[in-house]
């Protein structure tokens, strides 16, 4: 049975934009977003896929497990065609393009103030046109073996997933996203192909555009030209059961660095895909209230010089895992930890202030609006909102309807000392 183009349009009242999502005849889900008088354009093209979907179930209902890191080695490959490498071919329009792997999604991008046709074109169609031997597949394991290499070399890296290992037991999320010398080793033409045209089928991908050329009825016709038409397939990822207890509350490593490095993780018993936006929003404010700049627990820290420019924090969420993540560097982590731990403690029997849940409540909405005024960033988001089921002003409106009791009960899912761990980097 033959699909049909339907396009609807999407306002967003709060910040006066609007952009079109697509749901394209082909399959593939499309967001338009016009930026009038932006001169640049970014385009998106995603497929639901990345370092953590190593384990799935195929249409026949036959469980596949596949190498650690194939994703972003695959990432790599699909530059790759019989007739020339596509970094090449953007070379010729001018764009600015570039991919990356991450652990639930592999993007391909360009960004482009001319020639935006000519770009586009070149992405749909290298994105859909794999072409992997095995003479280029195991010329890639040195390239990849290298780039992990450097990875393992890398104290900012390592402080992160010496993190992951430390808090998951089975979830794959505490793998390297580019896999291991070994696993990579296992990786063949074969298994590319079956990743491929398992996950990079259109109904399992989007196309995000942005900016000063981003009209509906151009992409459109483009997309009417050069997509393929896909069946619909289900490839389903599975995860282990993953406990709610961490594997260690303290990992450490010690590299040549000047000052030790420091994440302190607290890990949340997840038992669904993903997130709702208003648990999304509620944790922004939380965090935002917690650690931000003009916190009471930044300015302690900084006052006892235990923290300087570089302390950080991140809610890290993905399929069936979620985390918070402090970090930074510290010449006494343990304490640092300590301080947070205790903080989080005595916050979750008081609760956030009304002050402070107001403060940062504002400064949570005015980042966000503020994130509306670069393309990639809108690119990336609805990228995300797509592949989490969210949407995107729906989100903005979930953080303007927050209240404080949502924040405080936020606060007593999500942060729990218990399971926490710390990971450090010691100077050697």
């Amino acid at each position: 049975m033959d699909r049909e183009t339907v396009t609807q349009e999407i306002i967003g009242h709060i910040i006066g934009d609007k952009y079109y999502k697509i749901n394209h005849k082909s399959g593939l889900t499309i967001y338009v977003y016009p930026k009038t008088g932006f001169k640049s354009t970014y385009a998106l093209f995603g497929a639901k896929y990345g370092s953590v979907n190593t384990t799935f179930k195929n249409e026949r209902g036959e469980e596949i497990t596949v190498p650690d890191g194939i994703a972003h080695y695959l990432e790599h490959k699909l530059f790759e065609s019989e007739d020339g490498d596509a970094f090449a071919k953007y070379a010729r329009t001018g764009a600015s393009a570039n991919a990356y792997t991450s652990f639930d999604k592999t993007c391909y991008l360009f960004s482009c103030a001319d020639n935006f046709e000519e770009s586009l074109k070149i992405l749909l169609e290298f994105v859909q046109n794999p072409y992997f031997t095995e003479e280029t597949v195991q010329k890639e394991q040195g390239i990849i073996g290298q780039e992990i290499r450097m990875y393992d070399d890398d104290p900012n890296w390592r402080v992160m997933f010496n993190l992951l290992g430390a808090m998951y037991h089975n979830h794959p999320v505490k793998i390297d996203i580019a896999g291991t010398v070994e696993s990579i080793a296992e990786i063949t033409p074969q298994k590319l192909y079956d990743c491929y045209y398992g996950f990079y089928n259109l109904h399992n991908m989007a196309l995000t555009v942005v900016g000063g050329k981003a009209q509906p009825d151009t992409i459109i016709a483009m997309a009417d030209k050069y997509l393929k038409d896909a069946p619909l397939k289900t490839m389903t990822s599975t995860f282990p059961d993953e406990p709610a207890t961490v594997v260690t509350d303290y990992v450490e490593q010690k590299f040549p660095v000047t000052v030790p490095l420091f994440h302190l993780g607290f890990k949340e018993n997840v038992r669904k895909e993903r997130l709702t936006n208003k648990e999304m929003a509620e944790s922004e404010i939380l965090l935002s209230a917690i650690a931000s700049g003009s916190s009471t627990l930044y300015k302690t820290l900084e006052e006892q010089e235990l923290i300087n420019n570089t302390f950080e924090y991140e809610h890290f969420e993905g399929p069936c895992y979620s985390s918070v993540f402090f970090g930074g560097e510290s010449r006494n982590p343990k304490k640092v930890a300590e301080i947070i731990r205790n903080y989080i403690d005595n916050l979750r029997i008081t609760g956030i202030s009304e002050e402070d849940f107001a403060i940062a409540k504002r400064a949570v909405y005015g980042a966000d609006i503020f994130a509306f005024n670069r393309n990639e960033s809108i690119a990336g988001i609805l990228m995300e909102c797509e592949f989490s089921g969210r949407g995107l002003f729906d989100y903005l409106e979930c953080v303007k309807k927050a209240t404080l009791d949502d924040v405080n009960q936020r606060l007593r899912t999500q942060l729990d000392s218990r399971y926490s761990s710390l990971s450090v980097i010691l100077p050697l």
